[in-house]
């Protein structure tokens, strides 16, 4: 499938998820949900595109697959946002990029990945690689101190900790001082931004800094 193809397929699924997101009600929890049936459709339909073009390692997957679990509003924007990321990629010539650079097994790890794709100016594919990075550091340092990971949402089901959350956490135990909590924070912030398509409230130094500033906690906050 040809980059137009691609293009023209996420521009379909964002249009589902808006589809979704016109069926919001809420419930007498205050809470925001959207039709079942179509964030199903929304759903499978584009955790099968993120496999066949990023694969199931790939932050993009792996994040839609974790977060847009529930018929939410909130997780329906978030589903949107991850799949407006990846258009943006496809329509940048990153995925080639990616394939290439992957294929050459030039790099052990997902943030010297993003390093790179930095110095070639692909900022928003790497902030929110450094972020997903970044919170799989943030869930392993909770499972190592034996911290909460999961919660329990109001239907019974078992649901992930957000990266603000396991940040604050560790922050409480101590396990990280406050000023690594601020900066982690601030680096999970950006890394949203980039998820969500706001690509205009960032610039590449700043996902430079992100990038350094990460490896650096990552190498000195160890497992």
């Amino acid at each position: 499938m040809n980059n137009e193809k691609l293009i023209e397929k996420a521009e379909r699924l964002i249009k589902l998820g808006g589809k979704a997101l016109k069926t919001n009600f809420v419930d007498s929890h205050h809470t925001v949900w959207v039709s079942s049936e179509i964030f199903g459709q929304f759903r499978s339909s584009s955790l099968s595109y993120l496999r066949k073009v990023f694969g199931e390692n790939h932050p993009h997957y792996l994040e839609f697959n974790e977060k847009v679990t529930r018929p939410y509003k909130s997780t329906t924007d978030w589903g949107i946002g991850i799949i407006k990321a990846a258009k943006n990629e496809i329509e940048s010539g990153w995925v080639e990029s990616l394939k290439g650079i992957v294929s050459s097994e030039l790099f052990s790890s997902f943030l010297e990945m993003a390093e790179y794709l930095l110095q070639d100016g692909y900022k928003d594919p790497s902030a929110v690689m450094i972020g997903s990075v970044l919170e799989q550091h943030l869930r392993a340092l909770s499972i190592k101190y034996e911290l909460e990971t999961t919660r329990i949402d109001n239907k019974g089901n078992v649901m992930p900790l957000k990266a603000d959350l396991l940040n604050i956490n560790l922050a409480k135990k101590e396990i990280l001082s406050k000023l690594d909590s601020k900066n982690v924070r601030a680096w999970l912030d950006l890394r949203n931004e980039a998820a969500h398509g706001n690509y205009d409230q960032y610039n590449v130094d700043q996902v430079k800094t992100m990038c350094m500033g990460v490896g650096e906690f990552m190498a000195r906050i160890k497992l």
